[in-house]
């Protein structure tokens, strides 16, 4: 059981270091450091973009219309620690 539980530990890290590092490049394109034009930055950002869609994308629908800031991401980020922090306390038992 604990092998189990440090592979989701190490998916659910890598999962949140993807939504992280997307955040900052749609940071760095918003405010023009960075262009979409630029091949490499648009194949990095598209695909993280399809990585993290089946995961954001169910948020989305649930989540209130906020404009411009997108809370998807930090609801993923909450809610996979709140999962590990179930399953570890699952596993002491």
């Amino acid at each position: 059981m604990l092998m189990i539980l440090q592979i989701l530990d190490l998916l659910v890290n890598v999962i949140i270091m993807l939504v992280i590092v997307q955040f900052i490049i749609s940071l760095l394109v918003m405010f023009n450091v960075v262009s979409m034009h630029h091949p490499a930055v648009s194949t990095i950002y598209n695909s993280f973009n399809m990585i993290l869609a089946p995961l954001l994308d169910p948020i989305r629908k649930i989540m209130p219309d906020t404009g411009a800031i997108d809370l998807s991401p930090l609801v993923l980020i909450i809610g996979l620690q709140i999962v590990m922090i179930i399953l570890g306390n699952i596993a002491v038992y």
